[in-house]
């Protein structure tokens, strides 16, 4: 008996058996003409979206096409439905603008894409929180967050709160090289403290990020720069020296001056395993040269013997100055010698995280 040709009209065929009939489709919408809005909360697949052409404040969702992950804090997208802002009404993202930054971190120094976590897009400040005290600093930690500044494209700042607990000199004194500004607050700071005021107007009329572990002081910060943000603060415990998570998401405040600024939650690392040598060497284009004179897979450590880096802070070899004089060559060499130091410290910073990712595997 032949068997029977239904074809693909009987209703009993399903083209794409187990996906709907549907046909795909390589043919996107052009969404450039709809409105615009920046990301400024998310909660459980729902995003917080600022219009850009009027500051009204929507609800969306994101359009299935995306796929998840796809929208993140900061982002400028294109929005179609609802956009009144009105209650229990919903935008949707169709589209994502390109990103002229991300700020990103490994996930327990995982290298690979599936380990990242994209913490904002868009942002041209890095505001690195650390106390003084209650917690005691970490300079491993800021020296991840310049890394990952550096690799974003970020500026980055040191704001340093509970400075009426301890002193800030050496911490400052070990971040001279650095080019960094450095911000001071109290511990029982308030909106008339002189740090706080000078940092309102560095974050004026930028889009700005706050990094840091828990306990350090960030929400404490957002309350004072945005009145009214009512982030909730919390203590620090005083056996493990630890702060306890009080924001569990990222939000983005609007400072009256203009501008942005996101809260995130305290981590307990920052890690690096996106971030190359490449990335650290380029922070600083000088050192950058004198590393091309070093041999293949050279660490650029201070145990490596043939290393550059080492002949361009003595300046000697190719590095060495023409006919400048002793006080001048004294300066040169101090100041080379300096930022190969700092540079060593980035790519231990580096090369701990790649450890640990090792480790990890």
């Amino acid at each position: 008996m032949a068997r029977r040709d239904t074809g693909t009209d009987d209703p009993r065929v399903r083209v794409r058996a187990g996906k709907g009939s549907r046909p795909r489709t390589k043919d996107r919408p052009d969404w450039s003409s709809k409105p615009l809005g920046r990301v400024i909360g998310i909660d459980r697949g729902r995003y917080q979206v600022s219009l850009e052409a009027d500051g009204t404040r929507v609800v969306a969702v994101r359009a299935r096409e995306l796929g998840r992950g796809s929208v993140i804090m900061g982002d400028r997208v294109r929005l179609t439905g609802d956009l009144s802002g009105r209650p229990d009404t919903l935008a949707r993202i169709v589209a994502v603008e390109e990103r002229s930054s991300v700020l990103r971190r490994s996930l327990e120094d995982a290298p690979d894409q599936r380990g990242e976590k994209a913490i904002v897009a868009n942002a041209d400040t890095m505001c690195i929180v650390v106390a003084l005290a209650d917690p005691p600093p970490r300079t491993g930690m800021i020296d991840r967050c310049l890394v990952a500044a550096f690799e974003a494209g970020l500026d980055p700042v040191l704001v340093l709160t509970k400075a009426d607990l301890a002193s800030a000199d050496e911490l400052i004194a070990a971040y001279e090289d650095f080019d960094l500004r450095v911000v001071l607050t109290s511990a029982e700071a308030g909106e008339s403290d002189p740090g706080v005021t000078e940092l309102r107007d560095l974050l004026a009329g930028h889009w700005s990020v706050l990094v840091g572990h828990s306990g350090v002081g960030k929400s404490t910060l957002i309350n004072l720069l945005v009145p009214g943000a009512g982030r909730a603060t919390g203590h620090v415990n005083e056996v493990t020296g630890r702060g306890r998570h009080t924001s569990t998401s990222s939000e983005a405040f609007e400072l009256d001056e203009g501008g942005w600024i996101v809260d995130t939650p305290g981590v307990r690392s920052f890690g690096l395993g996106h971030v190359s040598v490449a990335d650290v060497l380029g922070v600083f284009p000088d050192v950058a040269e004198a590393a091309a004179w070093c041999l293949p897979l050279c660490s650029h450590g201070e145990e490596e013997p043939s290393c550059a880096l080492d002949a361009y802070a003595r300046a000697t070899g190719p590095f060495a100055l023409d006919e400048a004089g002793d006080e001048e060559a004294d300066r040169v060499r101090s100041e080379r010698s300096s930022r190969v130091a700092s540079v060593r410290r980035l790519l231990e910073a580096v090369a701990t995280a790649e450890a640990a990712s090792k480790a990890a595997r």
